[in-house]
């Protein structure tokens, strides 16, 4: 049996409102693991901030085998939804403790 459009929309909708829910809670939890580890007190470009944030997301995701994190700093994937959400919660984490 086939769902009505209408349907469809609705189960969309909710699904976005918990992706938007999940995605917060994820980007408060690392920023304030940041700001514990002195993130917050750094002055460093916020495109420099999210090349390290990837390079230690490919570490801990199994990337490759004995990269120390610093060989490929300059190169930057376009996978940046959630980088942009680690980066953003650990702005908005900063504004709420410090």
């Amino acid at each position: 049996m086939k769902k009505p459009s209408s349907k469809i929309r609705e189960e969309i909708a909710k699904l976005q409102e918990q992706l938007k829910h999940a995605e917060t809670r994820e980007a408060e939890r690392i920023g304030r693991i940041a700001l514990r580890a002195g993130l917050g007190e750094i002055e460093i470009e916020e495109t420099e901030l999210q090349v390290a944030f990837e390079e230690l997301g490919k570490r801990f995701r199994g990337g490759k085998p004995g990269t120390s994190g610093r060989k490929g700093a300059g190169e930057s994937s376009t996978s940046g939804g959630q980088s942009e959400a680690l980066a953003s919660g650990a702005a908005a984490g900063s504004s709420t403790e410090a």
